[in-house]
């Protein structure tokens, strides 16, 4: 079961989507969030280079720490009004009969933040990241590389499907990547009612085979069907099959070839993660 989902949100107004789906998992585990977010420390807006006096740099830090608490209070209040509609509990005792929240305030940069409050959640929600506008890249890292948890990445513009983590499909190549992925995400294929195994192409060698990832999750009571498939762009493929068998959610292990290198040469991954318009829960 799903038990901590933190989901980070700047106050940029995108993050109803995130909550929304969250809430849709909570709900089917009866889980609690952690919405975290994250306050600019008014030290951090001090113009680079620039020489300011005392008085100037103290008038600064008042102006700046006004906007952040008015950004707060702003924020919680829309925070509180989204909980209400989603039907979560705002509670910091959470007692696992009912879907949860919480809200937290730290002062730093989001990337930190996401770190400090991702290392101990079953799961953490981030927004499909822009490159182009270089919005959401570091988060998505940072709960990628930083946690050492599972990042379920989100379309900003629309909310969850009804059957979000009912129906989902698993990539599998037998990479150590994809493996990770398999254990970290035990708890939301368990609750799932339809497993698909998507294995495309030629699986690593000496890596587990489809076969053998259908009977590792036999052991654990869950139902997988294999779907194997061939094409020349795989993340096409991969999202496209989602699509059509009726899943929601896609799982895939993540950046076997290293974020920088995909990033800058091109792989399967970031090719997912820039053209995904369903949910994909990574793993590294």
């Amino acid at each position: 079961m799903l038990r901590r989902i933190l989901v980070p949100v700047r106050g940029d107004g995108m993050g109803e989507a995130l909550f929304a789906h969250a809430a849709k998992l909570a709900h089917l585990h009866s889980g609690h969030i952690v919405v975290a977010h994250g306050r600019m420390e008014p030290a951090n807006l001090s113009p680079y280079g620039r020489t300011m006096t005392g008085f100037a740099r103290q008038t600064m830090m008042d102006q700046a720490k006004q906007l952040a608490d008015e950004e707060e209070q702003a924020l919680r209040a829309d925070l509180h009004r989204q909980a209400e509609a989603l039907g979560l509990v705002e509670t910091d005792a959470p007692d696992w009969t009912r879907a949860t929240v919480s809200f937290v305030e730290e002062a730093g940069r989001m990337a930190d933040v996401i770190k400090h409050n991702g290392r101990l959640a079953d799961l953490v929600v981030v927004g499909k990241p822009n490159r182009d506008q270089n919005l959401g890249v570091n988060s998505l890292k940072s709960a990628l590389f930083e946690t050492g948890r599972p990042v379920l990445m989100c379309p900003k513009d629309h909310g969850p499907d009804d059957n979000l983590g009912k129906r989902v499909a698993v990539a599998w190549n037998g990479s150590l990547e994809a493996a990770r992925t398999v254990g970290m995400t035990l708890p939301i294929v368990e609750a799932a009612e339809h497993v698909t195994v998507l294995s495309g192409g030629k699986e690593q060698v000496h890596g587990a085979t489809s076969e053998e990832l259908v009977a590792y999750y036999a052991l654990r009571g869950i139902k997988a069907e294999i779907h194997r498939f061939s094409a020349q762009k795989p993340h096409e493929a991969l999202l496209s099959k989602t699509t059509d068998m009726g899943a929601s959610l896609l799982i895939m292990g993540a950046y076997g070839q290293g974020h920088g290198r995909e990033a800058l040469f091109g792989g399967n991954t970031q090719a997912v993660v820039d053209t995904a318009e369903i949910p994909v829960l990574l793993g590294h």
